[in-house]
């Protein structure tokens, strides 16, 4: 997989697997400002558009082949609807904070429906 930063603010809360009764984090939480845009990390298909999932408010998910998800949440704004094919780097929303306490993208990866740590996997930033 060829992956892109998802937004170019700065990372705000690491990936923490947190096993049995430990706090976690699911991914990773990079700051910005309502309105700036969200990209698809890399190109798939839109297989939710909303916000159903409590806690992570306007929430988009794409899948990347049949092992990768990535999940951008807490958007002002989604861009595209389920079923729709995203390239990578393509706008697929806007930074928000539905059910967050300030404007952030939280991003995650998931392999085989588990997730990993988005840093493992983007281009080391310069």
């Amino acid at each position: 997989m060829d992956w892109t930063w998802p937004t170019g603010g700065k990372v705000l809360t690491q990936f923490v697997d947190g096993g049995a009764g430990k706090e976690s984090n699911k991914g990773i939480d990079i700051a910005g400002r309502a309105g700036e845009p969200v990209q698809a990390a890399a190109a798939g298909k839109v297989v939710y558009a909303g916000s159903g999932l409590r806690g992570y408010g306007n929430l988009v998910i794409v899948r990347h082949n049949a092992t990768y998800l990535s999940a951008y949440a807490h958007n002002s704004k989604i861009l595209v609807k389920e079923g729709q094919t995203v390239t990578r780097g393509q706008k697929i929303a806007e930074i928000g904070s539905s059910d967050a306490d300030q404007p952030k993208l939280h991003f995650e990866i998931r392999f085989q429906g588990k997730p990993v740590d988005p840093l493992k996997y983007l281009p080391e930033r310069r």
